[in-house]
């Protein structure tokens, strides 16, 4: 005869493969009229707000996204239990663990689940702001390099982009790949960088910004201002929006693209 926990574990592994398979009949089997979850978005209450939860993740799910128990464990006691386990959950690319804690109670002779608990671990910040440092090194090395493919790999297909030039703003990758082509035919020897670069990441949210330096053959330098935002998508930091400008001048209304910071 199996255990309790031999059950439970049982009803965890059909849940979590009727999750992956998109299988929503299976995934709301085993769970109380009253489930509460908190899921990494938001919180529901009642197994018909469950059930409406779990749509929008298959169809994110359905683009190639992993959901495979790796570590379960299960304590079972007289009506009551809980499980924990870790999860794999996100693109290929994507190495955080889901974390999931699960109480369930004995209900008419079955197990149910009473309650869900999902989450990621915060993000390292640290390690993220490196990525997005090296986010930029790779555009230095792709800008002196002429590189285009190489530059235009870390910017998101829906960027929007508030560049030096008319018009207002540059939507979607391909606009943002012509200003960088025109860029780099501006000499036989450009170079861009960011000598005072700041970044500040939170989970998958990052802003850069500093003084954009950008030289063209063994004379030519101007600098202007740059901010920028990205969002990790699919397990790598890809560039969201972007703010260029040069200051102006007052009196003139012109910009200001002969000004050098102090220390330069």
């Amino acid at each position: 005869m199996s255990t309790n926990e031999d059950q439970i574990r049982g009803l965890v592994l059909r849940w979590a493969a009727a999750v992956h398979r998109g299988d929503l009949e299976t995934v709301l089997a085993d769970h109380a009229a009253d489930i509460v979850m908190f899921d990494v978005p938001e919180n529901v209450r009642g197994i018909e707000a469950y059930e409406k939860a779990w749509p929008p993740f298959f169809e994110w799910q359905a683009q190639g996204a992993a959901f495979e128990i790796e570590s379960l464990d299960v304590v079972a006691g007289d009506g009551v239990a809980f499980a924990y386990a870790l999860l794999r959950c996100g693109m290929p690319a994507d190495d955080r663990r889901l974390r999931l804690t699960l109480g369930l109670r004995e209900e008419g002779g079955r197990w149910v689940v009473a309650h869900e608990h999902h989450s990621f671990p915060i993000a390292d910040d640290g390690a993220s702001v490196r990525e997005v440092r090296g986010v930029h090194e790779r555009w230095y090395a792709g800008t002196a390099a002429k590189d285009l493919d190489g530059m235009m790999a870390a910017i998101a297909d829906d960027v929007v982009s508030y560049e030096h030039d008319a018009p207002l703003e540059y939507v979607g990758v391909e606009a943002v790949r012509e200003v960088c082509a025109r860029g780099l035919d501006e000499g036989p020897d450009v170079r861009f960088d960011m000598p005072d670069l700041k970044v500040m990441a939170r989970e998958d949210l990052a802003v850069a910004w500093g003084l954009n330096r950008v030289r063209v053959g063994g004379g030519a330098e101007t600098w202007s201002r740059g901010t920028r935002v990205f969002e990790r998508r699919d397990g790598s930091w890809v560039m969201i929006h972007q703010h260029v400008s040069y200051p102006y001048d007052p009196d003139t209304g012109e910009a200001r693209t002969d000004l050098r910071p102090a220390r330069s």
